[in-house]
């Protein structure tokens, strides 16, 4: 199932997610409905709360990189309760979009190395190093379970110069071909 993608201006997007347990109910249906929208958004990564849940769950598939990075090919996982302990090198800057931002993209630093621990969806558990693209993509997502949107990572005045943007997007004043809940869109009367 597609699930409405939520648009800046929401507050699931600024709250730092709750972990689960193997018990959270139809887990493995939410999985599939993240990757199902993410595909269907033609995104790169997906967090439970660009989708209005607000638990520590991120989808990568970064296979859409793999003619310019071939290390993104098949590139295809699930984060649980992922936690970034260590980040590593001299900050790169990559023109990065989300899926929470239709139609917005700015040029962002992050550092190229990242350390992480993170469960996959058996609730296995890995202590892995990833760099690149990959690591880049993760960051992106992970910065979403922390309550941190990539406009976050801009300077205050490439913020100020974007705000009128920002607010077309919280009222739903963007060209979108996805569901999307834009939490300022006013209801139009009959």
């Amino acid at each position: 199932m597609i699930l409405p993608v939520v648009a800046y201006g929401h507050p699931v997007l600024k709250k730092a997610a709750q972990e689960i347990d193997p018990s959270y109910p139809d887990l493995k249906e939410f999985i599939a409905d993240m990757f199902e929208t993410m595909y269907q958004s033609d995104g790169v990564g997906l967090a439970a709360p660009q989708v209005n849940r607000s638990i520590r769950i991120f989808t990568v598939d970064a296979s859409g990189f793999a003619e310019k990075y071939p290390e993104a090919k098949d590139f295809r996982k699930v984060f649980i309760n992922a936690k970034i302990y260590n980040e590593e090198g001299t900050e790169w800057s990559f023109n990065e979009g989300c899926l929470s931002f239709p139609g917005l993209r700015e040029d962002i630093l992050r550092k190229p190395v990242v350390h992480i621990r993170y469960m996959d969806e058996e609730f296995r558990e890995y202590d892995e190093t990833y760099d690149g693209i990959i690591a880049r993509v993760i960051q992106h997502e992970y910065d979403h379970i922390e309550g941190i949107v990539f406009v976050d990572r801009m300077s205050s005045l490439k913020r100020m110069l974007i705000k009128g943007k920002l607010a077309d997007i919280s009222k739903g004043n963007v060209d979108v071909d996805y569901k999307m809940l834009f939490p300022l869109l006013k209801k139009r009367r009959k």
